[in-house]
């Protein structure tokens, strides 16, 4: 297997770092539009293990937002898994690359969504995802691979889904995806300042969006954003946090080849960061569209957004600064196989701490790193196999279950926790 890794951000850098102690593949070309940064990561993997390791990690530059320069460097490597790093404003062209340079493709967000022209608060418009698997039958037909939304949401979260599913019920009322946690970022003086743990661009992008819904006998649906808010009890000393619908993929895949009642995904990001992304809505600076800015060196064509990432720290460089854990999981509600009322949560914890001192990655980066890695392996080994465009839903969940906790897989450790079937959860205003 030899692998274009299409991004060396944060979580790409993971990947790479995550990837050194693996032997399941022949090469990793790591590569960025910005080459320096691929650089840093091979050489960090040369400083811990060795030239020997490093020797399997190969660098060079990338356009993601070229079609034809991805499939010219998959082609140039003799690649036969590309594998996407980078914001899902890419999506198209490095799906396409992949495609046109006759490889199979991982990603770990998807395609954008377009809202409804008319009424996108309550209608579905354009779903996330749905512009890849249109093209389901041409990736079938050319007999590649397409998995996509592999990382730790939508992925690990789809993966206990289908556990769930196969395992621990005969009937599911509702699959309701809950991240949430307790990291905090301080500056170099101790103090708690604001700093999103993951791409500030795509944070935006699904949390202003109108969140996704599905339920029997009404399809797909959307409701205005930063809806339902409730109070879900988070594990591992995280806690209760404040949790909000909000636009996901899991909504758009899990629908297509499950049976539940209900699909819904929610986020704890808190009343803070709220107030920030409602702002800003309301200033326009969450737009993607240049708009025309004077400045000293003339006018120039600036889109509100990339502003705002620009001004805002990079969430790959801040592992140091933090601290907290997260946590990703899937709440499953319905009948066990005796017909009893159930609630499972299945989850994973990173520990930024841990993270950071293992890898220098922060918990968010690091935490969606090492899934399509497992999922990759499964494929190098034959345990999953498969063709056309996919989520992780569709493959047997247990394999890669059991090589991510085992000793010599990933060891990671992930919790089916039985909660009160009637609701582990209560309403705010019941405070």
């Amino acid at each position: 297997m030899r692998i274009l890794l299409v991004g060396a951000g944060g979580v790409g850098d993971a990947i790479a770092k995550i990837a050194a102690e693996r032997d399941f593949f022949e090469v990793m070309v790591v590569t960025d539009y910005d080459q320096s940064r691929a650089e840093r990561t091979v050489e960090w993997i040369r400083a811990k293990h060795g030239d020997e390791v490093a020797a399997k990690f190969l660098v060079s530059k990338i356009d993601a937002s070229s079609a034809d320069n991805v499939a010219d460097v998959a082609r140039k490597y003799d690649i036969t898994h590309v594998l996407n790093a980078v914001e899902p404003k890419f999506v198209p062209t490095v799906f396409s690359g992949a495609f046109t340079a006759g490889v199979n493709y991982l990603d770990m967000a998807m395609s954008l969504s377009e809202p409804h022209e008319t009424d996108p608060t309550r209608k579905a418009g354009l779903k996330l995802g749905d512009q890849q698997y249109a093209l389901n039958d041409q990736w079938e037909r050319a007999g590649l691979l397409a998995l996509v939304g592999i990382g730790v949401e939508p992925g690990l979260s789809n993966i206990f889904a289908r556990y769930a599913a196969d395992h621990l019920f005969s009937e599911i009322d509702e699959i309701s995806v809950k991240d949430g946690g307790n990291l905090i970022v301080r500056d170099e003086n101790g103090n708690e300042i604001f700093a999103p743990s993951f791409s500030i661009w795509t944070t935006i992008e699904e949390c202003l969006n109108p969140p996704l819904m599905w339920e029997a006998g009404k399809g797909w649906y959307t409701t205005p954003a930063f809806s339902e808010p409730e109070i879900f009890e988070f594990p591992d000393g995280i806690g209760a946090v404040e949790c909000v619908n909000v636009e996901h993929e899991e909504v758009s895949m899990l629908p297509r080849t499950m049976n539940a009642k209900k699909y819904s995904f929610k986020y704890g990001l808190g009343t803070d960061f709220i107030n920030v992304l409602k702002t800003l809505n309301l200033l326009g600076l969450d737009r993607t569209k240049p708009v025309r800015v004077r400045s000293a060196q003339g006018p120039v064509d600036v889109a509100p957004r990339d502003v705002v990432v620009s001004v805002l720290p990079d969430p790959a460089q801040l592992g140091s600064q933090m601290e907290g854990k997260t946590c990703a999981g899937t709440l499953v509600t319905g009948k066990d196989h005796d017909g009893k009322a159930r609630a499972t949560y299945i989850y994973h914890v990173a520990d930024n701490q841990w993270a950071y001192d293992n890898y220098e990655s922060q918990a968010v980066v690091w935490q969606t790193a090492f899934n399509p890695l497992i999922a990759l392996e499964l494929i190098a080994t034959g345990v999953w196999a498969g063709r056309g465009v996919v989520g992780p839903e569709e493959f047997d969940p247990k394999p890669f279950l059991d090589l991510m906790a085992s000793s010599t897989g990933y060891n990671q450790k992930w919790v089916a926790q039985e909660r009160l079937p009637a609701s582990p959860l209560r309403n705010p205003s019941d405070s």
